[in-house]
């Protein structure tokens, strides 16, 4: 099957189809329960007076497919800044076609252009299919380290 690839910069009008798109992803993690935002809210993240993330989306044929998300990070050690890739989703039909390696070489790209030093990402530990397609375009899938988050009433209890 071809078709025609085309990867592009979020506009305000996208927003609810990239809104759309993540509960597509949440959905596929076994996470829909988690998606508590909206998509006025991330307008205002991706265009309003401090925007604070950047999206991708991936069309084919003219048809919305999938979206990159992702913001800039900074690497202490490398004393350079660095992209971070929250998250990467690809509709389930369109998969195993270079989506996904398009995406991200699409962001390799843009991470040269800025200076970056690095270009990273997580991976839940059971995807056993992102991690092997990780790991084939050669990414390091990183032993040692583990995120840590602090969310909703925890935040509020750090600042007492």
């Amino acid at each position: 099957m071809s078709f025609a690839l085309k990867l592009r910069p979020v506009e305000p009008a996208d927003v609810q189809v990239l809104f759309k798109l993540i509960q597509a992803l949440a959905e596929y993690e076994k996470l829909s329960h988690a998606v508590t935002g909206n998509a006025d809210a991330l307008h205002e993240h991706l265009f309003g007076s401090h925007p604070c993330v950047e999206a991708i989306l991936a069309e084919c044929d003219g048809e919305v497919v999938g979206f990159a998300l992702f913001f800039p990070n900074y690497s202490t050690f490398l004393t350079q800044p660095g992209i971070y890739l929250e998250d990467l989703f690809v509709l389930p039909e369109y998969r195993r076609k270079g989506i996904g390696k398009a995406i991200l070489t699409y962001l390799a790209n843009l991470a040269v252009e800025r200076g970056c030093g690095r270009l990273e990402w997580s991976v839940l530990d059971w995807n056993a299919d992102a991690i092997a397609f990780y790991e084939q375009i050669g990414a390091m899938v990183l032993p040692d380290w583990r995120i840590c988050r602090i969310t909703g009433d925890a935040i509020e209890q750090m600042t007492k």
